[in-house]
């Protein structure tokens, strides 16, 4: 398992193998949030403008009331929403609810059988001492270990 700072290596021949990687590994750290009342319109900029394909939605969880982040609007939220809706949504609307979440030293390969398994495309990382968010995980990260990790 690699200890170095995930983001170092990202993408070079030092990136460990789907088996030997952890989410620490692999996701992106930080987390762009945006407030339960945002528009889809104040959703869609701020992944536009910060290129992402997901935010978390701030507030309290029905599952957990000490994490903070009650759930995540995905890119394809915002296309589905702006194609199918008649009406602006709010990101509360959108989220995804319950949130599905994983630790940093959890399997990488642990963890894309969750988002296999639960039909979505980004975890949320969450520190295990204060249950609060760290980072993001996406499918596009998991790709990039099977493209980048050492045989």
């Amino acid at each position: 398992m690699s200890t170095a700072n995930p983001q170092t290596y990202r993408g070079s021949y030092l990136m460990p193998s789907l088996e030997h990687a952890s989410v620490a590994d692999a996701m992106h750290p930080g987390i762009l949030s945006c407030e339960p009342d945002a528009t889809l319109g104040e959703v869609a900029r701020m992944m536009a403008t910060h290129h992402v394909h997901c935010l978390a939605v701030i507030g309290v969880s029905h599952e957990d009331p000490t994490c903070g982040v009650w759930g995540v609007v995905s890119d394809l939220d915002v296309i589905r929403a702006g194609i199918r809706y008649t009406h602006e949504p709010t990101a509360r609307e959108l989220a995804q609810q319950p949130l599905v979440s994983v630790e940093p030293a959890t399997p990488l390969r642990e963890a894309g059988e969750l988002m296999l398994a639960r039909g979505v495309s980004h975890l949320i990382v969450i520190e295990p001492e204060t249950q609060r968010p760290i980072g993001v995980l996406s499918t596009a990260d998991l790709a990039g270990v099977i493209a980048w990790g050492e045989a």
